[in-house]
């Protein structure tokens, strides 16, 4: 595969970065669905199947020492469980910006070397992610406007601190200027995106319905998680490609070169 150069772009395009998506999964496929299984379809189907081994219909009395232990207990997993998908969620979304930059810039992506970059700037991502989570909840609690503002605003700080390695505020002031001016497209970018994952999901629920549920659905909920969350960490990374070109005219050779 030969290496893309591309000219500056005039404006940030939906329509570009979906092809963009869509062929580096195309060309990636196994690559792509390999790390979104581990990280993302792997856990989800291993918590749903756990999940499953507990019976709801057993009723609750507060009174009993042992179902309380019970309850807690049940509790605890389902916190770890939450915890645990959340930094595998960070490692995918990692994975997959090196992996789509590798591709663009014509190299074959190798599982191991996405995996091992991931895993390289898991505590930054980690304190990205939780500054992020942090200023958007707070925006939301003031009329929600705000809080899709930052959202937006910080949208691509994760690829630009596996792509320039700038450090946690660096990155974030990055995505700040990279974003000025294509917000809006940003934001019709993710809503197309979350209403596509909507669509799928409600469409295999029912499905799965018809089957009784059980373990047909734990497996669904584990493809539906792989998918969209493969289909969302590599429209982001497409996004910061595009945001670079458009305004500074980068090409993906000069992003490539910060790996080496």
């Amino acid at each position: 595969m030969s290496s893309v150069t591309l000219e500056r772009r005039d404006k940030f395009r939906i329509g570009r970065v979906f092809n963009d998506s869509f062929a580096v999964i195309g060309r990636n496929a196994v690559l792509c669905l390999g790390l979104a299984a581990l990280f993302s379809g792997l856990p989800t189907l291993v918590f749903q199947l756990w999940a499953l081994r507990q019976d709801p219909a057993v009723p609750f009395d507060p009174s009993t020492f042992g179902e309380q232990n019970l309850v807690f207990g049940y509790t605890a997993v389902t916190m770890g469980a939450g915890l645990a998908s959340y930094i595998l969620s960070l490692l995918l979304q990692a994975s997959l910006v090196r992996a789509t930059i590798e591709d663009l810039n014509g190299k074959q992506p190798s599982f191991g070397d996405c995996i091992a970059k991931a895993v390289s700037f898991l505590l930054p991502t980690f304190a990205i992610a939780l500054l992020v989570g942090l200023g958007v909840g707070l925006g939301f609690m003031l009329l929600i406007v705000p809080g899709i503002m930052l959202a937006l605003r910080w949208s691509v700080a994760v690829p630009a601190l596996v792509q320039e390695r700038l450090g946690v505020f660096g990155s974030m002031a990055r995505s700040r200027d990279l974003t000025k001016g294509s917000r809006g497209a940003l934001f019709g970018l993710f809503i197309i995106l979350i209403i596509i994952a909507i669509a799928i999901e409600l469409a295999l629920g029912t499905a799965t319905a018809l089957f009784g549920g059980g373990i047909v659905g734990a497996v669904v909920d584990a493809l539906v998680s792989s998918v969209t969350s493969m289909v969302m960490s590599i429209a982001t990374a497409v996004s910061y490609v595009e945001l670079r070109q458009v305004r500074e005219g980068t090409s993906v050779d000069e992003l490539a070169e910060i790996f080496s």
